[in-house]
């Protein structure tokens, strides 16, 4: 077996562990290795777990033969992690360590992958950036907030990791820095020991380096096997450039014009989406939805340490404190009453693949980029696949977005892992 192991897919990882080709430790050793060469550069991670040995240990004397045998996790630091603190991004979170680990981290352990450490997050999830960095080009931006899961993923210092989505955190971070990225239908997983910023619109997600290893992760971690029954193939899916939400930049809309070609070409027929007026109000919902909940949820902090608190999330949940109920349930209904009419529309094109980002990282650090062609999709709850491969002809990443209905993230995924090897067949696009 090589030495980098680690660089293997997350299936090829597990089987070396399983049949002893490597020990889980060798395997977590060679990810710490991996991380800490990097690190100085990439500032993708808040702390590094001191167990991460003991963890590996134990998976080599009980659970080799679980599904996700020594495969290494960063832990977005939104979400517990038993020994560790969760600051999330924040000065005014407590530095002591929780006593437990979130549901999502317990179950990964469970199925036998091993927590390297907690990666960077802006504060409280928001805007305001940490120190992480593009990997594809320091300089730029890597997104917000799930920065140091898609960083770390990106740069190959560890092949799993966990992040979420509340805007756009998840896909823009996986677009700008080239992951492959996961967000979880709103409302399918287990959210607890996870510092949220709004009930209706957080949800979880995954970053890998590949689909096919997105595949296989997230089969295990809905299903608890590696391999699944495959389902209908797509034979029609529906293109959305962005329309009036949001123009796109060039190199994004040069990718776009790609997009029909493509997927005719791994066998489903592109329509356009024609949903413009939706998805405008949709995304002006999800501003409603997210301040007037996030003023709740971080009442505590806003009260207490308002002075301490950045700029961006402190004018949110200021914001949010002057949003009347009235006007947040009507978003609410407008929300569910389009969710029928898309529900409807998804029965005979059952995904829609559009930019995930509007454009590649942009330059510098001092902020994250928009999350606006993320707005209505995740208010309405739905799993999105964002699926890695196309470059700038100056090495950026960009991204598509694959969107369709919860139960039928299998299709969004076989669909995405076709696009992706065409994606990185594509010649790189004129920044």
């Amino acid at each position: 077996m090589s030495t980098r192991a680690s660089d293997l897919s997350l299936g090829e990882q597990v089987g070396a562990v399983r049949t002893g080709s490597v020990t889980a430790e060798d395997l977590a050793t060679q990810v710490r290795r991996a991380i800490e060469l990097r690190e100085p550069e990439l500032g993708a991670w808040v702390c590094l777990s001191s167990t991460t040995a003991e963890q590996a240990r134990a998976v080599d004397r009980g659970l080799g033969s679980a599904p996700l045998a020594g495969l290494s996790v960063g832990v977005k630091d939104l979400i517990d992690v038993a020994g560790m603190p969760t600051r999330a991004g924040s000065t005014v979170t407590s530095p002591n360590a929780v006593g437990t680990d979130a549901a999502c981290v317990s179950r990964l352990r469970s199925l036998g992958a091993i927590v390297q450490g907690k990666t960077v997050t802006t504060e409280f999830g928001y805007f305001t950036p940490g120190p992480t960095r593009n990997p594809h080009a320091l300089d730029h931006t890597p997104g917000g907030s799930s920065s140091g899961s898609a960083a770390a993923v990106a740069a190959g210092t560890v092949p799993l990791a966990l992040g979420t989505q509340t805007a756009g955190s998840l896909t823009r971070p996986a677009s700008y820095c080239g992951a492959a990225g996961m967000v979880l239908a709103h409302g399918t997983t287990d959210m607890s020991g996870i510092t949220g910023l709004s009930e209706s619109l957080d949800s979880l997600g995954l970053l890998t380096r590949s689909v096919a290893d997105l595949r296989f992760v997230h089969n295990v971690f809905g299903h608890g096997r590696s391999e699944v029954p495959a389902s209908e193939p797509v034979t029609r899916g529906l293109v959305w450039n962005a329309g009036a939400l949001h123009p796109v930049e060039p190199p994004m809309s040069a990718l776009l014009a790609h997009v029909p070609a493509l997927l005719e070409e791994i066998g489903v027929k592109a329509e356009p989406l024609d949903w413009d007026d939706h998805v405008q109000t949709l995304s002006e919902d999800h501003v409603t939805v997210m301040s007037y909940e996030a003023a709740r949820a971080r009442a505590h902090e806003f009260d207490e340490h308002a002075g301490a608190l950045s700029a961006p999330i402190r004018d949110l949940l200021e914001n949010g404190r002057r949003i009347a109920g009235t006007e947040y349930a009507a978003a609410l209904t407008r929300r569910d009453r389009s969710r029928e009419l898309l529900d409807a529309i998804l029965v005979s094109a059952p995904i829609i693949v559009g930019p995930a980002a509007l454009g590649p990282a942009p330059f510098g650090l001092s902020a994250t980029g928009s999350p606006i062609l993320s707005r209505p999709w995740q208010l309405l709850g739905l799993p999105v696949v964002v699926v890695p491969g196309a470059r700038t002809s100056s090495g950026l990443p960009l991204g598509l977005q694959i969107v369709g209905l919860p139960g039928h993230e299998d299709r969004l995924l076989d669909v995405g892992e076709k696009l992706e090897v065409l994606l990185r067949e594509l010649p790189e696009i004129a920044a």
